[in-house]
This record gives structure tokens, C-alpha cells and sequence, in this order.
């Protein structure tokens, strides 16, 4: 999680690809040349902004996973990112203009907007963008297993 300063960042109001290296924000540039994304768009969560914005409001909050890190730059606007902790449990993250947050490969989530009905975020991606959601469950899925081995499972000293 990063608090980042979002006025020196893009901002169309559509969905559109944008290149992380026409950053002008020198943190944003570090934090892409650190983990290596090298791909972004803007979306714009809103109605009237997102075609079929009933359908895909409810299909961003059904629990699922993703095959890659999830990475959001929170431009304007605000929502909630729901994660399970270790007792499988919600816990909600409010995210505000400004709060850049990755959720690792193979976290149970889900994303809805809050009480202003509207976020306007940059996604990042490492190489061409793959969103596909899977859907819980899918404790099977490679994703998951290895999410539950990194993070959820006891480590034993050697």
C-alpha cells in the first residue's frame, strides 16, 4: 500500500490504455520500475461512465481470485476492497483518491464503490493484461494454492 500524490497522474474519464512511462510522478515511476509494470489503463467506475455498469458493479463484487497481482492506483473517487483475513473473516479496505494498493495473486476479494457511486483508478499490469476473475471457489486453481502456501499456511523451522 502506497499513499500517492494522484494530481500529477492521468485521469481520462474512459477506460483507455495509457503507458506507465509517460508518468510524470517520479514515485510512480519508481514504484513501476521496481515491480516492472509495464502496462496501465483508466477505468471509471461510475454510471454513465462504465457500459453495463449494473452488471459489472455485481460481477466486481462476487469473491474471486486473479491469476496475477491485482494492482490499483485510486485517482479520484472512492470504494471498498473486501479481503478474507486468516480466519476467513472480511476485512474492508476503504480506498480514497490517492491509494495505490496491490492485493497478491490468489486473494479471495471483492470491490464495490461506496456511498459516492463512483472511482476513477489506474490499473497496472507486468505485460499485457489478463483480468479474468475465478470465482470462489477454486481452492484448486494454482493461483490459490500457491497464494495459501505463501501466506495461510504454518512455516516450519528446518
Amino acid at each position: 500500500y502506497w499513499k500517492m500524490d494522484a494530481k500529477s497522474s492521468p485521469s481520462p474519464r474512459l477506460s483507455v490504455p495509457w503507458d506507465p512511462k509517460d508518468t510524470c510522478d517520479p514515485r510512480l515511476a519508481k514504484l513501476r520500475d521496481d515491480r516492472g509494470y509495464s502496462y496501465a489503463d483508466i477505468i471509471t467506475v461510475e454510471r454513465g461512465a462504465l457500459p453495463e455498469y449494473d452488471t459489472k458493479v455485481k460481477a466486481f463484487f462476487e469473491e474471486h481470485i486473479h491469476d496475477a497481482e491485482e494492482i490499483r492506483y485510486v485517482l479520484g473517487g472512492s470504494g471498498f476492497f473486501d479481503v478474507r483475513d486468516l480466519e476467513d473473516r472480511w476485512v474492508r479496505v476503504h480506498v480514497k483518491k490517492g491509494d495505490l494498493m496491490t492485493l497478491p495473486e490468489g486473494i479471495y476479494h471483492r470491490f464495490t464503490v461506496d456511498e459516492q457511486d463512483s472511482i476513477h483508478a489506474m490499473r497496472l499490469f507486468i505485460g499485457q493484461p489478463v483480468w479474468t476473475p475465478f470465482n470462489r471457489p477454486c481452492e484448486e486453481h494454482p493461483s490459490r494454492i500457491q497464494f495459501v502456501k505463501e501466506y495461510l499456511e504454518e512455516k516450519k523451522d528446518p
